[in-house]
């Protein structure tokens, strides 16, 4: 008898463990059923947050989500939109498929209501990746923060661009608009404040994030920005021309009829998803992928549109959303490329030319020659670019890929009167940091400071390190400063122990050095960036929507 008690004890008492593992949240499509991880964090996986459209509609803005009555138990299914396979990532885990916008949701565990909430866009160049790539659990010991990661659409999938009432172009964009109306609309059932909503991004994730705020469809959907390596005025932002670029792939693949754009349009329309995501356009010279988001057409029908006119002459007019921005990147940003040196070394010396960003245009071929040697006579200083100045190599698509874009889109928020902006370069490296091929010196690659401040999936990314003390000291330091701003608007509020860290102005370029030490500094790349400047204001070549 006494062990039949003991054993119903037992029974009740893991009942109700079990009970305190779940969390069911009522949102308007019906109740969804989260479990608790072992950082004692309620993840709900896998929520639909819009529907992918599908067949000749395939290309369009979302759709509604669905809705169920019974609740929905949101594990993580793994789920990924298609892509191309990338060699930094391993996908053999992963579900690929079209059906794959869908939203995790990670809940601290606590009573508290009115919660700041994150919403995390991936990067990978619009071309790969997937939510759940990065979270943000350290930063949610605080108790005060709710992370919400996402998909949307990608590659041709998510950025095709043909003007036409089916492919108007930016369907990844307007995923990412929909996933914040979602949020908008029941973040609150989760414990999170609506009205305090910070988007944070990294590299394409940074760039669609500045993107955001030139959109008057996502006006009012968020309150702070926090931009990692990616800036709206980025080459490989916003297309150059969308429509030349969707003939040049359709020639590719040895269709020739592309000057009528509705037999064009038939033949995307057409296409297996296998042909559709064969290429990620990682291996161009000149800073672009492709397919990415486009200035768009006038409304097709009455649909939506999502980026009315080009960043810059947004950021001009003054018609961007104005909030607080958390904006920069690490010191060698253009290790990014360190991969192709030994034989795009070569192809420079030959035609410098070819590596020029595809935003610059020129009166002739003898005009684009001669600026190309001004700018390779900037950088390698009339030498060959070879072993000697592999530096020099890094500087140079630091500065186009990644770190002038981002100054000039500061610079131009600042004329537009916002006021709230935060400035850094990230800068550290440890001892087992690989040394940058012949030389004996490190730095800190593409996104580095996103490494150091989120938790990354180990399964996609397997060769994580064992951080050093200096790291994990830094390690802090950033997250506390990520932190404050997420809740409070500011990296260092008033009486922190941090160093200050002003907001930015037209008469002061300070910003926060974040290396082995952390100190406020002025003039970031100063020369570098009066330079590009020069160059943009002379040759600039004005995004342009599909003709009609």
């Amino acid at each position: 008898m006494l062990w039949y008690v003991i054993l119903v004890l037992c029974a009740v008492s893991l009942s109700i463990q079990n009970e305190a593992d779940f969390k069911v949240v009522n949102i308007s499509q019906g109740p969804v059923r989260g479990r608790k991880d072992p950082d004692g964090i309620y993840v709900f996986y896998n929520v639909p947050y819009a529907t992918a459209p599908t067949g000749d509609n395939k290309f369009k803005a979302p759709l509604p989500p669905p809705n169920w009555t019974e609740p929905l138990d949101a594990i993580d299914k793994r789920v990924i939109c298609l892509q191309a396979n990338f060699e930094m990532m391993d996908l053999s885990s992963r579900v690929m498929q079209e059906a794959c916008l869908i939203a995790n949701v990670y809940v601290p565990d606590t009573e508290e209501k009115d919660l700041s909430v994150m919403v995390h866009i991936h990067g990978g160049a619009f071309q790969v990746g997937s939510g759940e790539t990065i979270t943000a659990r350290s930063l949610m010991k605080s108790n005060k923060i709710i992370l919400v990661n996402f998909n949307y659409r990608l590659g041709i999938n998510g950025f095709l661009c043909l003007g036409t009432k089916d492919i108007p172009g930016n369907a990844g964009m307007k995923d990412m608009v929909a996933l914040l109306r979602w949020v908008n609309a029941n973040i609150a059932s989760f414990g999170g404040n609506p009205n305090d909503v910070t988007l944070v991004g990294y590299s394409a994730g940074a760039a669609a994030a500045d993107l955001l705020i030139l959109s008057k469809s996502a006006k009012g959907l968020f309150q702070k920005v926090i931009l990692e390596s990616g800036s709206s005025l980025a080459e490989f932002a916003v297309q150059s021309d969308p429509l030349e670029n969707a003939k040049m792939h359709a020639k590719t693949l040895n269709f020739t009829n592309v000057d009528d754009v509705y037999a064009l349009e038939k033949f995307y329309k057409t296409l297996p998803h296998s042909i559709l995501t064969q290429d990620a356009f990682s291996d161009r010279k000149d800073s672009t992928f492709m397919f990415s988001p486009c200035v768009e057409r006038d409304a097709q029908s009455g649909d939506e549109v999502f980026l009315h006119d080009t960043p810059r002459n947004i950021l001009k007019k003054g018609e961007l959303t104005k909030v607080p921005m958390l904006n920069g990147f690490a010191n060698m940003e253009g290790l990014f490329r360190i991969s192709k040196f030994d034989s795009w070394s070569i192809d420079m010396n030959r035609k410098f030319s070819d590596f020029l960003p595809a935003d610059l245009t020129f009166d002739s071929d003898e005009q684009k020659e001669l600026v190309a040697n001004q700018i390779k006579d900037f950088y390698f200083h009339g030498k060959p670019v070879g072993p000697g100045n592999v530096l020099e190599y890094v500087d140079y698509f630091t500065d186009v890929l990644f770190a002038t874009p981002a100054l000039r889109s500061l610079h131009l928020n600042l004329e537009a009167g916002n006021t709230d902006l935060y400035l850094y370069e990230f800068s550290f490296v440890d001892n087992d940091t690989s040394l940058v091929p012949h030389t004996t010196v490190r730095g800190a690659g593409h996104c580095a400071q996103t490494q150091i401040i989120f938790d990354w999936d180990s399964s996609l990314y397997p060769d994580e390190k064992i951080p050093s003390p200096e790291h994990e000291k830094l390690q802090k330091i950033m997250r506390e400063m990520w932190g404050n701003f997420i809740i409070s608007g500011k990296p260092v509020p008033d009486g922190s122990s941090l160093p200050p860290w002003p907001a930015m102005s037209l008469s002061s370029s300070s910003y926060m050095s974040l290396g082995e030490t952390v100190e406020l500094r002025t003039g970031l790349l100063a020369d570098r960036a009066t330079f590009w400047k020069n160059i943009y204001e002379k040759y600039y070549r004005e995004p342009v929507p599909p003709k009609p």
